[in-house]
């Protein structure tokens, strides 16, 4: 089984509910093949986004192609799209077979093809011999796995996924995220694929559109959207962060009396942000020295969390901003403890001095 994959091409769609914005003029062009997912918190607009692509929202402007077509006035079933949803969607009066060719069904697709292609589609998510199950016989992963196999049955050349595993356990949903994606590779097909898990969208993403407001914040790749996050917001979202605030004087970057270097060179002079990933910061021993690569931060240590395969050491800086890090579960440390931190000039990230959204 192959799909044919194609590019998707966004311009300035639009979408209101009264003065509300769930889009708010978002550009966004998707390579052909590509595994994109949208990412953002409940109400961001990501939802809304998926369903203008399924063709189940008409927005009020903007443009929408799939390769050279123009698709904002095509019906979904003219789209030749797939699509999973959350709560997978099955019929419960039919078998897993049934549920899989109901599309081919409806296409006028003869019986015997369906049968061919559905135990095919089965096979592929390894349910081959599941056909005559009833989906209540079925778990959940084996659920999710029908409800895939039944959007791709009739080969469409995008999929797209509303938060699919959102149902599962927290280990079943980590094993379905390496399926998803090695399937997503076998067959080739142009996927876009919404969470609200930070997690998810890493694991399993070529590129990843950070939304919020109805606005795409950032649009990256994982690695990227992660250690060179543009905004507050994609920080906050993207792992975990500490703010701290710095003033830029001639390109010089200082923190209370200390000096840091960065490896990006501050845009202007002001007020800004230092943001600090927690595992990204290194407890000194008392002795023990640095290389240039590192700047170094003193602290005192105000609790520590333990959560079994690290802790979170809770730090404050000498004029009491909150400072984290996450290190080494076995570290024993008394508070009051006053510290020496490391972090790689990689690591020092500056932005703008900016409300949250």
């Amino acid at each position: 089984m192959s799909a044919a994959s194609l590019p998707i091409s966004i311009a300035q769609v639009t979408k209101t509910y009264g003065k509300t914005f769930a889009l708010d003029h978002v550009d966004l062009e998707i390579r052909s093949g590509e595994f994109l997912t949208l990412l953002g918190p409940s109400g961001s607009g990501k939802t809304t986004l998926l369903t203008v692509l399924a063709g189940f929202t008409r927005p009020d402007g903007g443009s929408l192609k799939f390769g050279d077509t123009e698709m904002i006035t095509v019906p979904p079933h003219k789209r030749h799209v797939g699509m999973v949803f959350q709560n997978y969607a099955l019929f419960p009066h039919m078998s897993v077979a049934d549920n899989v060719g109901f599309p081919l069904k409806l296409r006028g697709v003869k019986p015997a093809e369906i049968a061919q292609r559905t135990e095919r589609a089965l096979e592929m998510v390894r349910l081959g011999g599941y056909g005559t199950r009833g989906v209540d016989q079925l778990s959940g992963g084996q659920r999710q796995r029908v409800a895939l196999a039944r959007a791709m049955v009739f080969e469409p050349r995008i999929m797209l996924m509303d938060e699919p595993l959102s149902a599962l356990d927290k280990q079943l949903r980590e094993h379905m995220q390496i399926e998803l994606r090695q399937l997503h590779d076998k067959l080739g097909m142009t996927t876009v694929y919404v969470t609200h898990d930070q997690r998810e969208a890493l694991t399993m993403s070529d590129r990843i559109a950070v939304i919020n407001g109805g606005r795409i914040m950032q649009l990256d790749t994982p690695r990227a959207l992660y250690e060179r996050p543009k905004n507050r917001f994609v920080a906050e979202f993207i792992g975990e962060s500490t703010f701290l605030p710095v003033r830029v004087h001639g390109g010089c970057v200082t923190l209370g009396d200390q000096t840091l270097r960065t490896a990006v060179p501050p845009p202007a002079d002001g007020p800004q942000l230092l943001m600090l990933r927690p595992e990204r910061l290194r407890l000194l021993g008392s002795s023990e020295a640095v290389d240039n690569a590192c700047n170094t931060i003193e602290a005192t240590l105000v609790a520590t969390v333990y959560q079994g395969d690290s802790s979170l050491f809770r730090m404050a800086l000498a004029d009491g901003t909150p400072l984290d890090v996450r290190g080494d579960s076995a570290v024993a440390l008394e508070p009051g403890t006053r510290l020496r931190l490391a972090v790689s000039i990689e690591d020092t990230v500056l932005l703008a001095l900016e409300p949250v959204a």
